[in-house]
C-alpha cells in the first residue's frame, strides 16, 4: 500500500552502497576514454580524442571510430554530449514514425540518465527516454519509443495497451526480453 512507500524508500536509501556495488559486480564500469570500445546504435566503435577537423566525426569500420578532436581529459563529458544528442535525434524519429501511425502528438521528448526506467510518459503528452539507448540495437530504441507512444493512448499496461505497441512495433517482446536480460550493460558505458 502507499503507507509503505516511505518505508520502502528509506530501507532502500540506507542500503544504496549496497545495491551499487551489486550492480557494479554484474556490470563493471567502462570509462569513456582514448581507445575505449563501446557499442554504439550496437555496433562496435571505438573512441579518439584525435581526428580530422574539429567537429565530431564518425568513421565507417568495422569497427566504426567515434572522433572527438580536444583535449584527452575532457572526452568522457564530450562523449556523453555527444551519445545525448545522438539519442534525442534517433528518438525523435522514432516517436514521429509511431505517433504518426497512432494518430497522436507528443508535445515534448526529453533524454535523461535515468536507471530504473528506459522511458516515461506523463498525462500530458511529454516523453522521456534514457539517453543510454543510444547504445543499443535499433529495434531497442525503437520499442522503447514504440511503448512510450503507446502510453498516449493507454496509460497503463493493459492488453489495449500491448495491442497498441504490437500496432507500430510487430516483434517488440525482442527488444523488451533483451533489454531485461543485457539493459544493465548500457548503465556501465561512461560510468566511473
Amino acid at each position: 500500500s502507499k503507507r509503505l512507500l516511505p518505508q520502502a524508500a528509506a530501507f532502500a536509501e540506507a542500503r544504496i552502497d549496497w545495491l551499487a556495488a551489486q550492480l557494479e559486480r554484474k556490470c563493471p564500469a567502462q570509462p569513456l576514454e582514448e581507445g575505449s570500445l563501446f557499442p554504439l546504435r550496437g555496433s562496435p566503435c571505438h573512441l579518439t580524442a584525435k581526428g580530422p577537423g574539429r567537429l565530431p566525426t564518425l568513421l565507417e569500420g568495422p569497427p566504426l571510430t567515434l572522433c572527438l578532436p580536444g583535449a584527452p581529459e575532457t572526452l568522457s563529458a564530450r562523449a556523453i554530449r555527444y551519445f545525448k544528442r545522438a539519442a534525442k535525434a534517433d528518438l525523435e524519429a522514432a516517436v514521429a514514425r509511431h505517433t504518426s501511425t497512432l494518430g497522436v502528438e507528443v508535445r515534448r521528448i526529453r533524454v535523461k540518465d535515468t536507471r530504473s526506467r528506459w522511458g516515461s510518459c506523463t498525462h500530458d503528452g511529454n516523453l522521456s527516454f534514457s539517453w543510454r539507448l543510444i547504445f543499443a540495437e535499433p529495434y531497442v530504441l525503437d520499442y522503447v519509443a514504440a511503448h512510450e507512444c503507446a502510453h498516449l493512448i493507454e496509460m497503463n499496461h493493459s492488453a489495449a495497451f500491448w495491442k497498441t505497441v504490437e500496432r507500430t512495433c510487430p516483434g517488440w517482446q525482442t527488444a523488451r526480453d533483451w533489454l531485461k536480460t543485457e539493459g544493465q550493460s548500457l548503465h556501465a558505458i561512461g560510468a566511473e
